[in-house]
């Protein structure tokens, strides 16, 4: 059970982390001020280095990890560029990240409570990714 709890753990992080690289990515070409554009190509960073823990730790386990969803990607991705038609400014991207990112903390808080009998090291990097989440969120709300 720790075994199967800790890799099923493993896997929604990763898919999550690749969801808000692809995020950041989505948004980048159209941010305008210096600041925010600092704070996200930061926390893409942050995403990346992560995940290599995380694929490191699966890679114990001979799991490939998992992609995100393609109807969640496709509908991010829909959302995302209807409101940057709609409106192209700081304020929406950084209203489309903080969505993401409290989509994001919820979403891993509930894996780390289904997956409970994970083991301590998956846990740890489970936090460390919806701590990752809370700063961006935190640090991007002066663009709302």
């Amino acid at each position: 059970m720790i075994e199967q709890d800790t890799i099923r753990l493993l896997r929604e992080c990763d898919a999550g982390v690749k969801m808000g690289v692809s995020a950041i990515d989505e948004v980048l070409p159209y941010v305008h001020s210096e600041s925010l554009k600092e704070f996200l190509t930061d926390n893409k960073h942050k995403h990346e280095e992560l995940d290599r823990d995380l694929n490191a730790l699966l890679s114990r386990y001979h799991d490939d990890g998992k992609e995100p969803n393609a109807m969640a990607k496709g509908m991010s991705w829909i959302k995302t560029n209807v409101k940057l038609m709609m409106h192209e400014s700081d304020a929406t991207i950084a209203d489309i990240i903080t969505d993401g990112c409290n989509m994001g903390v919820k979403s891993l808080n509930k894996y780390l409570n289904e997956f409970g009998a994970a083991d301590e090291k998956s846990k740890d990097i489970t936090k460390r990714l919806i701590d990752l989440e809370e700063k961006l969120a935190i640090d991007i709300r002066r663009f709302l």
